[in-house]
Parts: C-alpha cells; sequence; structure tokens
C-alpha cells in the first residue's frame, strides 16, 4: 500500500520518490499548497475505493503516514 501512495504523490506532485518517507511533511518537504493536496486526496480516495475524506480529517493528515494510516483504517475490503 506505502508503494501504490509514493507512486501516486511522485506522479501527481512531480517529487522524486527518494524524498517519500512516512515521516515526510507534505507542506514543508514537499512544498504542497493545499489545491496540489486537494488534487492528491481525490487521487488517493479513487485509488484505493475511500468515501470522500472528511475535511475535519484532511487537516490532520500532515504526513505521508498520516494519510497512509487513514487509508489503512478506511480502505474498503475487496
Amino acid at each position: 500500500m506505502f508503494e501504490t501512495l509514493k507512486n501516486l504523490i511522485c506522479s501527481e506532485l512531480g517529487v522524486d520518490e527518494s524524498l517519500i518517507a512516512p515521516e515526510t511533511d507534505f507542506v514543508t518537504d514537499l512544498h504542497c499548497d493545499s489545491l496540489e493536496l486537494i488534487e492528491l486526496t481525490n487521487l488517493v480516495e479513487e485509488e484505493f475505493d475511500l468515501e470522500e475524506i472528511p475535511e475535519e480529517e484532511l487537516t490532520g493528515l500532515k504526513t505521508v503516514g498520516d494519510l497512509l494510516t487513514y487509508i489503512e483504517a478506511n480502505a474498503k475490503e475487496a
């Protein structure tokens, strides 16, 4: 699951995969703006078959690890 998420982040944000680790911060380390984060979460929702991530949850997703934990807890079982 981490590899899939890492690939999505790299392709959407145009960053090198060596920059992506669970502790990578979207704003501080990857310099994401709010629009990029929204577009990324839309892709994540599609890729992992998630319901729309509520805004109050989004504000807590600061790192790649935070997002991965959210996906693991909320992805629908196939």
